[in-house]
């Protein structure tokens, strides 16, 4: 297999922590986003979308969205789960991942691409130009700084994002406090739990990868 990948980049991250913590190599092929690559005809044949990550299988099949990769290799290499253990923890663990994508990560990427000046004209990722709207960018602002209360309250009686377990959800929330940070916005001085898990999965030794 083969992991299309940017290391700039906080969506192939994800994956790569994912890999990480299951001790998986692949073969990497690291895409230069700020020259355009993921616009080029080549790429363009391995993903339509022109987005990382892609996972390239072995027999030429491709898998283009972050949770769908993980969800494969989980399946492909069961050891250890990072999708829960029971019905009831795997539905906990996808609610939860599905959470953080939707309100924190999206609105992360509104804030950013909304005001970085690579960006200027590519304010949507994928193959087609759309212009930076400042609006959307406070929107995100205030988006961001609501769910880290929200991931602070939910962390108040749970160890992991999705309960006592390590599973996705928690690579996908740790990648956007850290994405977050890339517009100046950090955990609030008095989200303890929050702080408090934060400290904990950030040194796992996945999540330098």
């Amino acid at each position: 297999m083969k992991l299309y990948d940017c290391h700039t980049a906080p969506s192939p991250r994800r994956v790569r922590i994912f890999l990480a913590e299951k001790d998986i190599e692949l073969e990497n092929v690291e895409v230069d986003l700020s020259s355009g690559e993921q616009f080029s005809p080549a790429f363009r044949e391995l993903n339509p979308d022109c987005v990382v990550p892609v996972l390239e299988l072995d027999d030429g099949r491709r898998i283009t969205e972050v949770t769908a990769i993980c969800h494969y290799l989980d399946e492909t290499f069961p050891a250890p789960p990072l999708f829960g253990t029971t019905p009831a923890s795997r539905a906990r663990a996808l609610e939860w991942n599905a959470k953080v994508e939707q309100q924190g990560l999206s609105a992360a990427a509104d804030l950013f691409r909304n005001t970085a000046r690579g960006l200027q004209g590519h304010a949507l990722p994928g193959p087609d130009g759309y212009e930076q709207i400042p609006e959307l960018a406070e929107r995100g602002r205030q988006r961001v700084i609501a769910f880290l209360r929200r991931l602070e309250e939910q962390l108040r009686h749970e160890q992991y994002v999705a309960g006592d377990e390590f599973t996705i959800a928690d690579i996908t929330a740790m990648v956007l406090v850290d994405f977050a940070a890339w517009s100046k916005i950090e955990v609030p001085t008095d989200s303890g739990n929050l702080k408090r898990w934060y400290e904990a999965v950030s040194s796992r030794p996945s999540a330098r990868a």
